[in-house]
């Protein structure tokens, strides 16, 4: 599927953010009362951008708290 939008390789690392932002507030609102056509348009574009953040920030910083051994330590 192709989606509309600049080629995520060619944004600035600051619209990159913007962007994720964006589609991460509209997600659940695409996901609940869209169409299957804007969901899955949405989910495409959202997979090109988290891909393109990935392969600029390999490294990027990982809350212990998010991993399992932190949930069990909340438990």
């Amino acid at each position: 599927m192709t989606t509309m939008g600049i080629d995520p390789a060619q944004l600035s690392d600051e619209d990159l953010l913007r962007e994720l932002r964006q589609l991460h507030a509209t997600r659940s609102d695409t996901f609940f009362h869209g169409s299957d056509d804007a969901l899955a348009v949405h989910t495409s574009r959202m997979n090109e951008l988290e891909s393109e953040y990935l392969r600029r920030n390999p490294d990027r910083e990982v809350d212990p708290n998010r991993l399992r051994e932190g949930a069990r330590q909340r438990s």
